[in-house]
């Protein structure tokens, strides 16, 4: 008898019994107590063997596809982790994973766990020095990489393992040489429920990232929060929009569906694709769809109306920022079906909801999910109707991450007085129901990416013209909003539109896409505190008003007025 994976499944049963009655989930549901458990081997094999239901079907825009039975993606994980130990990985290696939304993606990340290794995802996005970071901090002594970003790693030192998936590259195994191994994984020894398992690099309001470890429990069984948040049922096809590399990709498209048994679909296009989403969402009969809003607000463009009656879709779900309330209406009235809100963060699971068949209001995140117990703490520490959201540590929450593995002092920063602290704020109705508020520091989402203001500062700071710079959100029609920076300048330039052009090319070459500043504003000095702390919350009511009044001011420029910066 496997006690860990009847703990397990119990829990797992007990919320998809109760998938639309929240009362009783949120009253009667407990985390499995788990001792030795290891997700992979305990959970995912035992429920893939002689299973031949789809566990991962990738759909491409030019009409190819892959699609792997969950009895398939168990033999072959375990070839590539059979692969992987004869390359040297041991129990606790960490492992860089930079692979875009393909299959050996999915099977590595399964071998990683039967290791007992430490995957570390990272977005093709990255930088070079985004991946020495990674490398150096993460203590990485394996990478696994597609082929066509391997040259990024001629730039970054290191005894590291290089494996490549796709073409062959000089210098790398490659990752097809796992097909000659044996179908069954033995481990080496068992997996404790609290050994490390992943490790991402999450922005902060430091200048590097920050080390968020999670371990064999909190993620994968942390995130039956968030299978229950989002409705899935076994045999389930679910589309979840994210990239790999994020912690919302893990979430939506490893652990929540495959905790369901549910099929992981993916539609891989080289550039989003309004038309060509919803045409695969009718011909693969998608049942369950988790976007960011940014889609969201690129597919009510499109006439959803026409595809009502032609859809197999039953639940739809948004996360990464808050959901706009026209939004919701919008796709209401098209399909007949409530997109609904959630929350949580690279730190945690799904911790607050609209779960399936509860009454949902606009504007509202919902309420907290099975397995947490959600305070709003005022500055005092005292629970309040409004105040910063805290999960209550006394509750033993599962889903919570070991803490910051870089820091100490962070990690007891974040979980003092006996609560987790989000960073984020919040206002709680009579009802029970939690509305986002703002960032309880300085950190804003453009897109479905974390931004970290001081990250991008620290950049532009290495411009030699550039004396002080504070980095704030600028709304946006479609990534709701977007890196701007307020800039003074150092003695002897003068703010123009060359030097305009000049920082943004500058912060163009240094920075990954997704933190590119594309507004620049030059003025004689930054607002500051008595302390001489700058005030960026000033700065973006300011900017957020000049914005919802289509205001431009002297010296201030957009990347779009530099049409050849693109070209460049």
């Amino acid at each position: 008898m496997n006690t860990a994976h009847d703990a397990f499944i119990a829990a797992r049963d007990f919320l998809l019994a109760h998938r639309t009655d929240y009362d009783t989930a949120i009253r009667d549901f407990r985390w499995p107590a788990l001792t030795q458990f290891n997700w992979a081997l305990d959970y995912f094999d035992v429920m893939a063997a002689g299973n031949d239901e789809p566990a991962l079907w990738i759909v491409s825009d030019d009409g190819s596809e892959r699609k792997r039975s969950f009895r398939e993606m168990s033999e072959h994980s375990s070839q590539v982790a059979n692969h992987l130990r004869a390359l040297g990985v041991q129990r606790g290696d960490r492992i860089l994973l930079m692979l875009g939304n393909e299959v050996a993606l999915w099977e590595t990340m399964l071998a990683a766990m039967k290791l007992g290794a430490v995957v570390i995802p990272a977005t093709a996005l990255l930088t070079a020095a985004d991946l020495r970071d990674r490398v150096v901090r993460g203590r990485v002594r394996h990478v696994v990489a597609a082929s066509a970003h391997t040259q990024k790693f001629a730039e970054v030192d290191g005894d590291y393992t290089r494996i490549c998936v796709g073409a062959r590259c000089e210098g790398w195994v490659n990752h097809d040489e796992a097909d000659a191994f044996a179908r069954r994984f033995t481990p080496d020894a068992p997996t404790l429920a609290t050994d490390p398992m992943l490790l991402y690099f999450t922005s902060g309001t430091t200048s590097k990232p920050k080390l968020v470890l999670h371990t064999h429990q909190s993620y994968p069984v942390g995130h039956l929060s968030t299978m229950y948040w989002i409705g899935l049922q076994p045999g389930d096809v679910h589309l979840n929009i994210s990239s790999p590399g994020w912690a919302k990709h893990s979430w939506s498209c490893v652990f929540a569906p495959w905790n369901a048994g549910a099929c992981v679909f993916i539609y891989n296009a080289a550039r989003f694709d309004a038309r060509g989403l919803l045409a695969a969402l009718e011909r693969c009969a998608v049942t369950t769809l988790c976007a960011p809003p940014t889609v969201w607000r690129l597919l009510i463009q499109e006439d959803l109306a026409a595809y009502r009656g032609r859809l197999r879709i039953r639940e739809l779900a948004g996360a990464g920022e808050p959901l706009n309330p026209e939004i919701i209406e919008q796709v209401r009235h098209a399909w007949g079906i409530t997109l609904r809100d959630g929350y949580g963060q690279t730190e945690t699971t799904a911790l607050l909801g609209n779960s399936p068949g509860q009454p949902l209001k606009p504007g509202s995140m919902g309420r907290p999910l099975p397995g947490y117990r959600i305070a709003l703490l005022d500055a005092d520490g005292r629970e309040a109707a409004d105040g910063e959201v805290c999960i209550d540590l006394a509750a033993h929450p599962l889903g919570l991450m070991r803490g910051y593995e870089d820091s100490e002092q962070a990690t007891a920063q974040s979980m003092r007085n006996g609560y987790y602290h989000t960073g984020d704020a919040a206002a709680r109705d009579a009802d029970g129901y939690v509305t986002f508020v703002g960032r309880a520091d300085d950190v804003f989402k453009s897109s479905d990416y974390r931004i970290s203001p001081f990250e991008l500062e620290s950049v532009l700071l290495e411009h030699a013209c550039v004396t002080e710079v504070a980095v704030v959100p600028s709304p946006d029609a479609l990534r709701l909003a977007i890196p701007k920076a307020y800039v003074t300048l150092a003695a002897g330039s003068e703010p123009n539109r060359e030097l305009a052009r000049d920082i943004l090319a500058f912060a163009r070459h240094a920075l990954a896409p997704y933190k590119r500043v594309r507004r620049i504003e030059f003025v004689i000095e930054l607002p500051k505190t008595l302390s001489g702390k700058i005030r960026r919350v000033e700065l973006r009511k300011a900017e957020a008003l000049r914005r919802e009044r289509g205001v431009r001011v002297p010296d201030e420029y957009f990347e779009e007025d530099f049409p050849d910066l693109k070209r460049g």
